[in-house]
């Protein structure tokens, strides 16, 4: 594997995360987040729960799943260029790609614009490739778009986090 293709894998797998939370497509106390589509939901609230139930499709490797999160026009973007939808869907259907954990490392950062909307936050994910071991630390941005009133991911950029320093604010 060559140094670009395993930057593009490392930067590129972790897609989405969420905070710890009881089980992955649920709120604090247990429930399910509010459906974004509905009117009057907390849409930030909804993101987030979005954002947990596409990182738990990456963990169990559910192609199809991952899949619907995603805008047809979805591209990761990070320092190896860019990496497109069926690529990455590829890697994973193939079993070439496979996630055993991925998270927040605080809570996500969103901004919403009428239909378009922005989760960023930093993320650490372990994936494996092709059996070798990556492990990632990342900032990453998910640029949502609402579209016939469903949310879809059509842009993720992730950027290395650099190490932590004493006294370094997030």
């Amino acid at each position: 594997m060559t140094i670009r293709t395993k930057a593009l894998l490392c930067n590129a797998v972790h897609v989405l995360a969420q905070p710890a939370r009881p089980a992955y497509g649920r709120n604090v106390d247990g429930q399910p987040p509010p459906d974004p589509q509905e009117p009057g939901c907390d849409v930030a609230e909804a993101l987030i729960g979005l954002t947990a139930d596409w990182a738990a499709a990456l963990v169990a490797g559910d192609a199809a799943r991952i899949a619907g999160f995603m805008a047809e026009e979805w591209v990761s973007v990070s320092s190896s260029g860019i990496a497109p939808r069926e690529q990455f869907l590829s890697l994973v259907e193939s079993g070439e790609l496979t996630h055993s954990a991925m998270r927040y490392l605080g809570p996500p950062r969103v901004r919403v614009h009428g239909d378009t909307a922005l989760v960023t936050g930093r993320i650490t994910n372990t994936a494996h490739y092709r059996g070798e071991r990556l492990d990632a630390d990342e900032w990453t941005t998910d640029v949502f778009v609402r579209r016939d009133g469903r949310w879809q991911c059509v842009l993720t950029h992730l950027t290395a986090a650099a190490p932590d320093r004493p006294g370094a604010q997030d």
